[in-house]
């Protein structure tokens, strides 16, 4: 069995153009003082990596490392989330999405896609470059726009957008198995594998590739009324990544799941800070223990009441508490007797 690694500490809603959290040596000196043993890096972020040299230079990535290990904190994994949503953008969603990209790319959808397919080229080197085995990402999505089925879908529609969305996506999955790195897609509203179902039909599209994982997050599954267990039992050998984010579901007379419009804080479906929501983490952080999984526990703070940085605070003590370190001894092993093939044989009645 082994023993899951932790607390890590996702940086995206953390870094800004505020001191401590506007470079890479303070946020990473930030974080370890707040109880983290590791971080995990949003490669779009220029303020804390430069993914361009990361992708290329060894050096660059060795020095990176060596920073935050002298702050005390080592890299997890690297994140592409916002790249790999423009890789299958709906142009419905164009106008939104354009905040993502490049400025020399926005207002030109064809370029804004093929700068998100470079992006994604670039973390999977970088991640190779400093030694990582597994980034996050979300994959996209072409039929989302189409998710509830009124005016009935045409049929063939949602086929060929996962036939469009694999089409995408495989060279890049191809791209990373060169370079011994898992890609993780957060299963996530919004992006087209969004749950179990979608995962499969977009696994059955790549030809269930080796490098095709999920990144596990039981807050978007509380959230969708999904079973966030029996889902690490059927994907145990497909969950590469874990983010450790509560939330509540509350439906009343109102509203439910799709929230009617309102903001966080006025919805029936909202994220919490660790703790603090409906997640039953003792029962997740053992199932994965179950399962020997053995990558980090890595919180990610969305709560629409707790202040970031006391969530940030506080979650690594969660996790800490969480975390099973796993036994190398049965509980009963002070009972044992030694036997061998005849005295089975004698215990079991079967002596002629």
């Amino acid at each position: 069995m082994k023993t899951m690694q932790g607390p890590a500490l996702f940086l995206a809603q953390f870094a800004s153009d505020t001191a401590p959290f506007n470079s890479w040596d303070a946020i990473t000196d930030w974080a370890a003082r707040c109880g983290y043993a590791g971080v995990q890096v949003p490669s779009w972020d220029a303020r804390l990596i430069d993914l361009d040299q990361a992708a290329i230079s060894k050096d660059y990535c060795d020095t990176f490392r060596g920073q935050a290990a002298e702050n005390g904190v080592v890299v997890t994994e690297l994140a592409a989330h916002l790249q790999g949503q423009l890789v299958a953008v709906h142009p419905a969603y164009d106008a939104l999405m354009d905040g993502f990209a490049a400025a020399h790319v926005r207002g030109n959808p064809k370029a804004r896609q093929a700068w998100a397919v470079d992006q994604i080229e670039k973390t999977i080197r970088a991640s190779r470059n400093l030694g990582l085995t597994a980034m996050g990402s979300f994959s996209g999505a072409l039929a989302w726009p189409f998710l509830y089925p009124f005016p009935q879908r045409p049929a063939g529609l949602v086929e060929a957008a996962f036939d469009e969305l694999a089409r995408r996506w495989r060279p890049l999955l191809d791209l990373a198995d060169e370079n011994g790195v898992d890609i993780c897609f957060e299963i996530h509203p919004g992006e087209d594998l969004h749950d179990g179902v979608t995962f499969e039909m977009f696994l059955d599209r790549v030809d269930q590739h080796p490098r095709c994982k999920m990144l596990y997050d039981p807050s978007h599954y509380v959230l969708q009324c999904l079973d966030y267990l029996e889902n690490l039992e059927i994907y145990a050998d497909r969950i590469g990544m874990f983010h450790v984010k509560d939330a509540e579901f509350n439906p009343t007379g109102r509203q439910g799941v799709y929230g009617g419009y309102q903001p966080w804080v006025d919805r029936a479906g909202r994220f919490r800070s660790p703790g603090d929501g409906q997640v039953d983490f003792g029962a997740v952080f053992s199932r994965l223990a179950a399962q020997d999984f053995d990558g980090w526990a890595v919180v990610e703070w969305e709560c629409c009441l707790k202040h970031p940085e006391d969530g940030a605070r506080e979650g690594a003590a969660f996790v800490r508490d969480h975390i099973i370190r796993v036994t190398d001894t049965a509980f009963d092993d002070f009972a044992a007797s030694d036997t061998d093939d005849a005295a089975n044989r004698r215990l079991l009645g079967l002596d002629e």
